[in-house]
Parts: structure tokens; sequence; C-alpha cells
């Protein structure tokens, strides 16, 4: 070397304690497409709020600004608490004037461990960790690691709720990990997110006369009690409550004017008039976003009938508004970019297309599905319905792995329960996992058992018992089981796959002709879900439809064509022999290859 050149200045670093504290910004994509400008400046304002005052208030040092997001840490665990609570109240007090798809949420996690430290950084797995932990975090939410936890008084510190072992990204072991919130009397807590954002919301505004008639004024408020109190029986849909919807009653409103503050996405409004004893009823379901009618129809019916609750006219409008919501979100979830969906929409959209037999439409639900629980972590229903989708992946036949399906769905599952422990739904899913997958029937009754014991009225519970019956040749509990799933969605989104597994219980109990209404009912509304194909096949041949079941094996075959009887066979849950012999010679008689 011709001349001494001096060494590289690196930063002189040290092992320290330090509070790790992660800050994230709830769907920053879909914000920022939402308006650019506007969210790059509210997020500058609070970072330059907590720079020039909260962090100096609690002794904290800013780490690293990380676009959407802060990484900060501290020397005491207390103070880290405090100032992330402080970063809460102060993003919500920005909130205030906003409308909710505008504010901006935090999701906060925290972690005391020893780390690098040097002027610029820190470094190692604790830092990881809180990073993690910010994942678990709901919207609003600070969740915390057991050694954070142990370093603070309940009650005086924060309030601080144990949310049990969870499991992290790359992170092989449960982790202990607790949601923490401000000190006080009420806990400010909450639930771990809001459940009416998995909802589509609609209102019902009461029903104008044509002409003022004071004598038959109070017909428009008994139509709409009555559809508010249909569409109400559906647990897929918020509806709000009349005392809040006749604010509008015989105001000219506009769309916006509705929606906004009532919160909702569609509105169902309209009129009517009398024609001697009847009543005529001109209604549309409108999506309040975009302004554009969804559904409208004219109906009639006898006043009288209406008013004693006897008429058939306000069951179909529940039932056509219902599809027509499903509909909606459906076709927003297929077509729109993940960021910028409700919650709503892509856990309706999820559920519905994981049924489909295109693996492009499958595909898209396992998106959706991880996007929400992404977006939704401390609520149960995206990884259980993540651990339906793995399941459903081995009856497509779209897997080898058996073997790690079943992990990825139990795994699933038991985040799910790691978020609710009495989740009806997680709990069904669980067993149908046992029943299908590990073929462990016994187990599968305990699952479901567990379910109905936390919520009587889970739908899919009932539903898959009614085919663990029929699995073990108990014809008439499975029919009893499916006609109370049945009863219990009337406006389910997966109607088709009631009706396609009330098929399958009923085949059991001997009832080819019901069977076959099921199975066509539910073929009607998805005519490409495969396994309701081999129920109707089976229950023609069976009910002396030779030929129409031909038809049916054909349409089969062209959406999976690798299917056979023996593959038939050797998917079939059941440990019933005769039946399962039945239904196979069936589906050969229908020209099944064997």
């Amino acid at each position: 070397m011709t001349a001494t050149q001096p060494e590289a200045q690196w930063p002189v670093y040290r092992r320290a304690a330090r509070t790790v504290v992660v800050v994230d910004v709830v769907e920053s994509v879909r914000l920022i497409e939402q308006n650019e400008e506007d969210t790059v400046r509210r997020w500058q304002a609070f970072v330059g709020e907590v720079v020039t005052q909260l962090l100096p208030q609690h002794s904290g040092r800013l780490v690293k600004s990380l676009g959407d997001g802060l990484m900060v840490e501290f020397a005491a665990v207390p103070s880290a608490i405090q100032c992330a609570i402080a970063m809460q109240s102060t993003i919500a007090k920005a909130n205030q004037s906003r409308r909710s798809d505008e504010c901006l949420y935090l999701r906060i996690g925290a972690h005391v461990a020893d780390v690098i430290v040097d002027e610029l950084d820190i470094y190692g797995s604790g830092v990881n960790l809180a990073a993690r932990l910010t994942t678990l975090a709901g919207p609003g939410e600070i969740v915390v690691s057991a050694e954070v936890r142990d370093a603070l008084t309940d009650g005086l510190d924060a309030e601080i709720e144990d949310l049990g072992d969870c499991y992290l990204k790359h992170v092989q072991q449960p982790v202990r990990v607790y949601r923490v919130g401000e000190p006080g009397d009420a806990s400010v807590l909450g639930s771990a997110a809001d459940p009416e954002a998995l909802l589509p919301t609609v209102a019902v505004i009461p029903f104008r006369a044509r002409v003022d008639d004071a004598e038959h004024a109070v017909l428009g408020d008994v139509l709409a009690d009555e559809v508010i109190g249909g569409l109400s029986q559906s647990p897929h849909l918020h509806v709000i409550s009349r005392l809040s919807t006749s604010a509008f009653r015989g105001r000219a409103a506009s769309l916006p004017d509705i929606s906004r503050p009532l919160g909702v996405r569609y509105v169902l409004s309209g009129s009517y008039h009398l024609v001697g004893a009847k009543v005529r009823l001109s209604i549309e379901l409108a999506d309040a976003n975009t302004q554009r009618t969804l559904w409208a129809a004219t109906l009639g019916a006898l006043t009288n009938d209406v008013l004693a609750g006897d008429d058939p006219m306000v069951p179909q409008i529940v039932a056509e508004v219902g599809s027509a919501i499903v509909a909606r979100e459906l076709h927003r979830g297929a077509t729109s970019p993940l960021p910028t969906l409700e919650s709503c929409t892509l856990l309706m959209g999820a559920t519905a297309l994981m049924h489909r037999a295109s693996f492009r439409e499958f595909d898209r639900a396992r998106q959706m599905l991880e996007h929400l629980a992404d977006r939704h972590r401390r609520q149960p229903q995206a990884h259980a319905w993540l651990g339906k989708w793995h399941v459903l992946r081995v009856v497509q036949g779209w897997t080898l792995d058996k073997t790690r399906e079943t992990q990825l769905a139990q795994a699933s599952v038991q985040r799910a329960l790691d978020a609710d422990a009495s989740c009806g739904l997680a709990l069904a899913i669980g067993g149908l996992i046992q029943a299908y997958l590990k073929k462990d029937l016994a187990e599968a009754r305990r699952h479901y058992e567990a379910a109905l014991a936390c919520n009587p009225n889970e739908s899919l519970a009932w539903l898959f018992t009614s085919t663990l019956h029929s699995y073990q040749g108990e014809g008439a509990l499975a029919g009893a089981a499916a006609q109370r799933a049945l009863r219990l969605s009337p406006l389910d989104p997966l109607k088709y796959f009631f009706d396609s597994l009330a098929a399958t219980a009923v085949l059991s109990s001997g009832d080819y002709e019901h069977a076959i209404e099921l199975a066509q009912r539910s073929l009607k509304a998805n005519r490409t879900h495969t396994s309701t194909y081999r129920s109707l096949a089976i229950a023609q041949v069976l009910g002396g439809h030779v030929d129409e079941a031909r038809e049916t094996v054909n349409a089969l075959v062209k959406l999976e064509p690798e299917l056979t009887v023996q593959g038939f066979i050797d998917r079939y849950p059941g440990q019933v022999s005769t039946q399962v012999q039945a239904y196979a010679q069936a589906l050969r008689m229908a020209g099944l290859p064997a």
C-alpha cells in the first residue's frame, strides 16, 4: 500500500437490557391508495408528536422509522408501556373527526430482552420477537411478552389480559402473550377486534306511503320491522336497529346522508300504496358506496295478511336481499385488490370461493383468508376457515401430501382456539379434520359436542354432526341434525354447501327423493361442487333413476376427471362397510370408472 488508509469507523456497540416497542399502521397500503397525501401528512404529524413529546416524556429513543411504522426502545418496561398507551391515545384523538375507513389505527408489540445496542440501531432475537408480537395485536391494541408482563403491576401500570400461548411466524414454539391497556376502574381492553367488521352492514329505512293516509301510515313501519327481523336471523349480516333507522322516516335523504351516520354499506328502502284491500310495495337495495341499485322488486299482498304476519312477501324480500348482498360481496372479493377490501368482503368472499372447483378461485380464497387473519389477528374466524381450506384441498385432490395438509389444518384451528377457546366454528372445523382427514369419528364427535356446548346455534356444527351420523349409518339422526342446520342458516352464503351435506345425511336415512331434491337445489346455486354430484348420483341410482344418474356422473367426471370408485372408497370417512359398498356399487352403475 502506498498510503495508509483510515480504518472504517463503525459504531461502537454494547449489550443491554432494553424494552423494544414496534408500532405498525393497520392497512397502510389501503389508506395510501385511498388518499396518499392525506395519509402521509397525518402519519408525519403523529411521528413528530412521538419524537418531540412522547419519547422525551417517557425516556425513550427512536431507533428507526419504518415508513408505515416505528421502532423505539426504553430502558424501563413501565415507561415503554406508558408511552405505547400514550401513542394509542394520541392517534385515537386524531381519528375523532374521521370516517371509520379513513382512520389511522396502530398495532403495537413490546418485548424486553438483552439486545445489542449502538448509536444507530438495535439488534438481536429480542428485536425480532417484538416485531412478531406486533402481528398479534388488533387495531388499537398493545400485545406484550411474558417478560414485559412480569415487569408490570396489573391495575397500576396497565390493565392486563392473558391471551395464552400463541403461535408466531418463524417461531417454532408457542409464546405466552398478554394484551395491555390504560389502567383504570373499567378495562379499556375491549375485544380483540370489532366482530361487526366481519359482517356486511345493512339499514332498512321505514317504507314511505305514496299518498298521505293517516289510517295506514303505520304499515310502512310494520313492513320494515318484519324485514329487519328476517334479515337479523342471519349470522352473516349486521342489521341496524329500527330505533336508529326510524330517524329517516319520511325524510328525503340521499344514500350518503343515510349511510354515513349509520355506518352502513347497504340501504334497503321503498314506497307503498294501497289499492283496496291490497298493498303494493316497490323496494330496492342499493350499495351506498357506489350508489348503484343491486336489486329491486315490486310486490303485492293483502294488507291484513301483512299486518298478521301471514304473507310470504316479507320472507321473499329477506331471501332475495340476502342473496343480492352475498352476490355483491362475492363479486367484490373476487375482483378487487386485497388491501382495499373490507373485512366482511374478505370473509364472505373467501368462504364462498373456497368451495369452487376452480383452483384459481380456491387459491384466491386462501389469499383472502390470510390477509384477513393478518388484519384481525385475535379474531378466530379467518384462522378457522383456513383450517377448512386445508381440508378441502385434500377433498378436491389438489395435494399429494395429506399429512402436511392435516398438520396445517390443525395448526390453523389451534390458532383460532388460541384467540377464542369457545369458538364454535373452530371446534366444528376441528371435528371435520378429525372425521375427514384422520378418520377418527369418536374424536370428531367430541369436537362437535364441544362446539354445540359453546354455541347451540352453530349451524356448521349441526351440519357436520349430520354427516357424522350418516358415516356411522345413523340415518334418522343424520336427517334430524341436517334439518336443524338448515333451519339455522336461512341466509347463509354457503347455502348450497348446507344443502349438499344435508343431501348426504338424508341419503343415509333412505329418503332418496328428498336427497335428490336437496342435491339439485345445491347444484342450482353452485354447479362446481363435486361432492354434491356424488351424492346426487348415488341417490338417483338407489331411487331407481339410473339414466339420470349416468348424466350426473358425466357432469362429475368433467369436473373431477381422475375420480374412480376406489378413490371414492378411499376418501370416505365412514366405518359402515355395507353402506360404503352400496354407495360404491351405485356409482359403478352410474358409470364411474372402477
